[in-house]
């Protein structure tokens, strides 16, 4: 006889070490991410998450614990703002949360235990049927509960995913997937279905995992999810689609680390950027917010560029965190500059922090400002995303990100069809120079080099500022969040176009669907039973 799930719990004591418990296990999955980076421990990570959730004696509490966990989950992947916004991320870690609440209740429906066999025996129907060929029809039926779960639970959490990677909702920081930034079947996968295919995965072998401890008539679904899991990324190693290198090119990457007077940094950065005259260097980028002045409106800021373009024979592509003359407001543009000056090309970012560079619906929260380090005033957003050529490097096509976006799969990928050959990241963590947020942001620029077959440079004020080939791999050396310095780095380019490229987001299309089928298949059994039940 199956033991009722409430039961089982009795070691959590009351309600509040069960919320305890259950914010401390979403918080688990933070050491997967860097600094820590245990990508490993993603893989099972969620076990005693999703052990807990099961357990719960209704609905409602499942869906308290999905909650809770994922605001233990929100609190420590983001844990570095802290010093930012101080009391209010808990505020938006509570806000965000909430949206695990429908997850824990599918994982309690699906991987949850079924009625009791004397709870089936007073049933009308099961009345007339034998002991045995009962418990046969409830194994059976446990079974492919458990075998749905396999699909629904990973396809429930990518939804979690997805409705949380809206840029007004915090955007796509801490993505399961993402974790898996150094392991390069992981980032074949990603170039097949992008992040969310391998955030699938770790969710299915998670509940792989979890099925084999709680569930010992689940151990066939579950054992053939890990091998279906196993086989997935066996195949994507050795048979899926790889990128043709077809020639290199050299950029570089200027990190003055100096957070002092834009003067002091304007100064180190043409330092730094002098010392790459006769290395052959094609482009030259600088990090986020790198001026304060738009070299555009400054004609003798833009003619000290200028020389810096021509004494390296490079062209330079800064970053603007400034006013300037076409609309009133700031805005963070990268800017071309070639040796005549800026070339026209421009970029201003589009995607903003929340709270960092705008506050969503500041007449409501705008007390956050006086919590913590708010943005006081609104950044204006970019009109669209743009490609620009590279004339000293014949004509090379890159598509610049500024910061926060590279969390964003879909720019990445719409740069890469619209012709970009080089994806370019312009980045300034420098508030959070302490904190586990730099490896984090450097590392994302992997995962969407994969996903696109696109090399990829992450440029950074205060480090870390690393290169990426197409197909995630490290190229050169990474700078330090104690380093002021120029790196060089001879990026391969990639002909083709990858699958996540020519395809999207299909794994996301995907399990949307395995949901729809779900809850429709379950509502057709729920009507088929009622005329039955009338009867009786």
């Amino acid at each position: 006889m199956d033991t009722p799930p409430g039961r089982q719990a009795r070691w959590l004591g009351s309600p509040w070490a069960r919320g305890v418990a259950a914010a401390l296990a979403g918080a688990v999955p933070a050491l997967i991410f860097p600094a820590p980076s245990w990508w490993w421990l993603a893989y099972v990570a969620l076990v005693p998450w999703l052990l807990l959730v099961r357990s719960a004696p209704t609905c409602r509490r499942a869906a308290l614990d999905g909650w809770l966990g994922g605001t233990g989950f929100i609190l420590a992947v983001h844990q570095w703002l802290l010093p930012s916004l101080h009391v209010f991320i808990l505020v938006l870690a509570l806000l965000l949360g909430a949206l695990w609440a429908p997850w824990g209740v599918l994982v309690r429906v699906l991987l949850g235990d079924a009625p009791t066999a004397s709870g089936a025996a007073r049933e009308g129907p099961a009345r007339t049927k034998p002991g045995e060929a009962l418990a046969e029809g409830r194994r059976r039926a446990t079974g492919g509960r458990y075998a749905a779960a396999l699909v629904l639970v990973p396809s429930g959490w990518l939804m979690v995913e997805l409705v949380r990677s809206w840029e007004y909702l915090g955007g796509p920081w801490g993505l399961l997937g993402a974790s898996q930034w150094q392991l390069p079947p992981a980032l074949r996968l990603a170039s097949i279905g992008g992040v969310w295919l391998v955030s699938l995965l770790i969710v299915a072998v998670n509940t792989s995992v979890a099925e084999l401890i709680a569930r010992p008539a689940a151990r066939l679904p579950a054992v053939a999810g890990l091998l279906v899991c196993a086989l997935a990324g066996t195949v994507a190693w050795f048979w899926a689609p790889v990128p043709r290198i077809t020639g290199t090119v050299r950029v570089a990457v200027v990190q003055p680390n100096l957070t002092g007077t834009p003067s002091a940094r304007l100064a180190r950065s043409e330092a730094l950027t002098r010392s790459l005259a006769g290395r052959g260097v094609r482009l030259i980028v600088w990090g986020e917010s790198s001026l304060y002045t738009d070299p555009a409106d400054h004609p003798a800021l833009a003619a000290r560029l200028a020389a810096l373009s021509r004494r390296t024979g490079a062209e330079l592509l800064i970053n603007a965190d400034s006013a300037h003359a076409e609309r009133p407001g700031i805005s963070k543009s990268a800017v071309l500059i070639g040796p005549d000056g800026p070339t026209g090309d421009r970029y201003a970012k589009m995607r903003l922090v929340p709270f960092g560079e705008y506050i969503p619906f500041r007449s409501v929260l705008g007390w956050a400002t006086r919590v913590g380090k708010a943005a006081p005033s609104d950044r204006l957003r970019g009109t669209g995303q743009v490609v620009m050529p590279v004339a000293a490097a014949g004509g090379l096509r890159i598509g610049p990100l500024v910061c926060f976006e590279t969390a964003f799969p879909d720019l990445s990928r719409h740069l890469a069809r619209d012709g970009a050959r080089v994806l370019v990241a312009q980045s300034a963590t420098s508030t959070f120079q302490d904190s586990w947020a730099p490896a984090q942001h450097a590392s994302l620029a992997a995962l969407r080099a994969a996903e696109n077959w696109r090399p990829m440079v992450h440029a950074t004020l205060t480090g870390i500022s690393a290169a990426y080939g197409p197909r995630g791999e490290q190229i050169g050396e990474r700078l330090g969040t104690d380093r002021s310095a120029a790196a060089v780095y001879d990026l391969p380019l990639a002909a083709g176009t990858s699958p996540y490229t020519r395809f999207g987001d299909w794994a996301v299309y995907g399990a949307m669907g395995a949901l729809v089928l779900a809850g429709g298949y379950t509502g057709l059994r729920a009507l088929s039973r009622r005329p039955a039940r009338a009867r009786r």
